[in-house]
């Protein structure tokens, strides 16, 4: 990956991955979608109500798995000073605030007919609100210090010591007596991983679960894009301040 430290080279792979991934995105959240909406039946507990699941479970998925990356981002930069690290951490930062916020409020609308609340300070709810406030404290010091070298390293500093929520949203249900269901798609049983819900639902999950991530990728090539060319004019207007 370091090849791709070079901006020239980032730029030009991701100009040549970017309609596939726009593609891909669109295509498996179209398909998941329109199966989790007309075609799987509703839930015999739980009704249609159900069907929110195809938008709460890949937001949960996605907001743990951005978070993540920026994490592996955030070390890169702090180790190894790979130019275009911090700029993958803070350009996904957004992405991953939305997800977690979208997982946060149809939790909330799904949680209602089922628990009969909106919100229960839940060990699980709890968790997933620590990981919105963590995005937000991340994009916070990327605006709060004009010096992007100090606002790089505060950011990944922060973002290295909020991974520890991680495996808490993950365990939570099972360290904790919770409202919140335990791994309902799948689940290890005789040593083996094995789904716990039928086929009919578990496919169009996956692939809305799978056109989330495309579509992450897609916006993140994006607004990395935005971002070197937004420091290629803060160069060149230095410079030509400089002159």
């Amino acid at each position: 990956m370091l090849r791709y430290a070079n901006p020239k080279r980032f730029l030009d792979l991701s100009a040549t991955l970017l309609p596939f991934l726009w593609v891909l995105a669109i295509a498996l959240l179209g398909w998941g979608l329109y199966e989790a909406i007309f075609v799987v039946p509703p839930d015999y507990q739980q009704g249609d109500s159900v069907r929110i699941m195809y938008v709460h479970v890949p937001s949960a998925w996605m907001g743990s798995f951005i978070y993540g990356f920026m994490f592996i981002a955030s070390v890169v930069g702090l180790v190894w000073k790979h130019p275009l690290a911090d700029a993958a951490a803070k350009e996904a930062a957004p992405i991953g605030a939305c997800f977690t916020a979208a997982c946060l409020i149809t939790g909330s609308l799904w949680g209602k007919p089922m628990w009969g609340t909106y919100w229960i300070w839940d060990a699980r709810l709890t968790s997933m609100l620590v990981l919105l406030f963590l995005y937000l404290g991340y994009i916070g010091i990327w605006s709060a210090i004009e010096d992007r070298a100090k606002a790089a390293r505060a950011a990944a500093i922060l973002c290295v010591v909020g991974v520890i929520n991680i495996p808490i949203i993950r365990f939570s249900v099972e360290w904790w007596d919770t409202l919140h269901q335990g791994p309902s798609v799948v689940r290890f049983e005789n040593g083996k991983l094995s789904p716990s819900i039928d086929p009919s639902m578990l496919w169009p999950l996956l692939a809305a679960g799978l056109g989330c991530t495309f579509l992450f990728f897609a916006l993140l090539f994006v607004r990395m894009r935005t971002e070197i060319a937004r420091r290629r004019i803060r160069t060149l207007m230095s410079a030509r301040a400089a002159a």
